[in-house]
């Protein structure tokens, strides 16, 4: 049982760092794609949302292609930095990462965009910086639908297999997440482990999309009061 508390701390830190860089890279891109118009807008929307509906093996197979050893990038990180991302957590965060980010990019881009125009040009008119307009005015204004894509993407990210199994691997103690060791669990015919790692896989997704179904009616209710 110990194998799948460390499976489950791993999971945590694994999603933890995968919500934590979405929330960097789907506010900022989602904020830019909501407010700049230019051509070809709809097909960078497209290929963005598209991890989330290619199978994760296939973001798998794109992920060795683009980070393996033998890559560009992966070459050059290895031989400059010593840094191999492939069979590592940090290869899993990466996997997790990618496959949740349609979650909030979509999430903060709808968030943007029902912002009013005109708060934004008000507070520009009053000599506010750009950056100033985005925290004091846009974001605080877009925070609550960007939380429900957060918890979102966290629950994916708790429960990805596909992508993470073949970026890095089923290492016990290192690379190994809850879903992967309940497959291994079922493999090796250890019930008892795989009903447990379910068991807290499930209440913590549930408990994710409970959390996310408040935030947004709260928004609405907000918007019409």
């Amino acid at each position: 049982m110990s194998t799948a508390w460390v499976a489950l701390a791993l999971t945590l830190k694994i999603a933890a760092w995968a919500t934590l860089l979405n929330l960097l890279l789907g506010v900022g891109i989602g904020y830019a794609i909501a407010r700049w118009r230019f051509p070809g807008r709809n097909l960078v929307d497209a290929a963005l949302t598209l991890p989330m509906v290619m199978p994760p093996t296939v973001l798998g197979y794109y992920l060795l292609v683009v980070i393996g050893t033998h890559s560009p990038l992966g070459s050059w990180l290895l031989q400059t930095f010593g840094v191999r991302l492939i069979f590592t957590w940090q290869g899993a965060v990466i996997a997790a990462t990618v496959v949740s980010f349609p979650l909030v990019f979509k999430a903060a881009r709808a968030a943007f965009e029902t912002v009013d125009p005109q708060l934004e040009d008000a507070a520009r008119l009053l000599g506010v910086s750009e950056m100033g307009v985005f925290l004091r005015v846009s974001l605080p204004l877009a925070w609550r639908g960007i939380l429900a894509g957060l918890l979102l993407a966290f629950a994916r990210a708790l429960g990805e297999f596909g992508a993470t199994l073949m970026v890095a691997g089923s290492i016990p103690g290192k690379t190994q997440t809850l879903s992967i060791a309940v497959y291994e669990a079922v493999q090796a015919g250890q019930d008892d482990t795989a009903n447990f790692l379910v068991a807290v896989t499930s209440i913590t997704c549930i408990t994710m999309l409970l959390a996310a179904g408040r935030l947004v009616p709260a928004r609405d209710n907000a918007r019409r009061a």
